[in-house]
């Protein structure tokens, strides 16, 4: 059986600004909460991964931080946003005030490695985010939509010193995260 894995760079330490934000949209039917505890941004995500193959990739991450050439820094996340778009949301996340260049440099270093390994390429521009919620039906939408449009909430900073290779295990209560390895700046 494969490991569910992904890149990313987590939120330590933000969860309660992470569920200060998600308490805007109270009562919008239809929208699941994500555990403010795993707040992260996701760099890459790699999905179904055979254990076998774990080595290598950890090697070719290092090397992916590495080619990104990317010190520690800070990183400030706020305001709202929608994927894929406010007539049809199936995500509802937080964005990027600053940081958001050093994160894409990341991206890239972890997508030319990893699709170099035989992993899938991105088929939409990278957009760093964290996700908060997933939307299951429109009941909500229109709270939603309201929501995003007017709120631009600071949501908090974070100090940036690694990247690390996630574990996602799915389970009855949603998924819990464990970290695989982890890849200073």
């Amino acid at each position: 059986m494969g490991k569910r894995l992904f890149v990313a760079v987590d939120l330590d330490g933000l969860a309660d600004e992470v569920a200060a934000v998600q308490k805007r949209f109270a009562g919008a039917s239809g929208l699941n909460f994500v555990d403010p505890e795993g707040a992260h941004v996701t760099l890459k995500f790699l999905g179904d991964t055979d254990p076998g193959r774990v080595d290598a990739l950890v090697d070719e991450l290092a090397a992916a931080v590495d080619d990104a050439g990317v010190d520690p820094f800070e990183y400030e996340f706020g305001g709202l946003g929608v994927f894929p778009t406010l007539d049809y949301i199936s995500v509802v996340w937080v964005g990027t005030r600053s940081g958001g260049e050093e994160l894409t440099r990341l991206h890239e270093g972890v997508e030319a490695r990893t699709t170099a390994m035989g992993f899938d390429a991105e088929d939409h521009e990278f957009t760093p985010h964290v996700t908060i919620a997933r939307m299951d039906h429109a009941g909500g939408k229109e709270l939603v939509r309201e929501t995003v449009r007017e709120g631009h909430p600071d949501a908090g900073r974070l100090a940036v010193e690694e990247v690390r290779l996630k574990e996602s295990v799915l389970g009855p209560d949603g998924p819990t995260y464990d970290t695989v390895e982890r890849f200073p700046l």
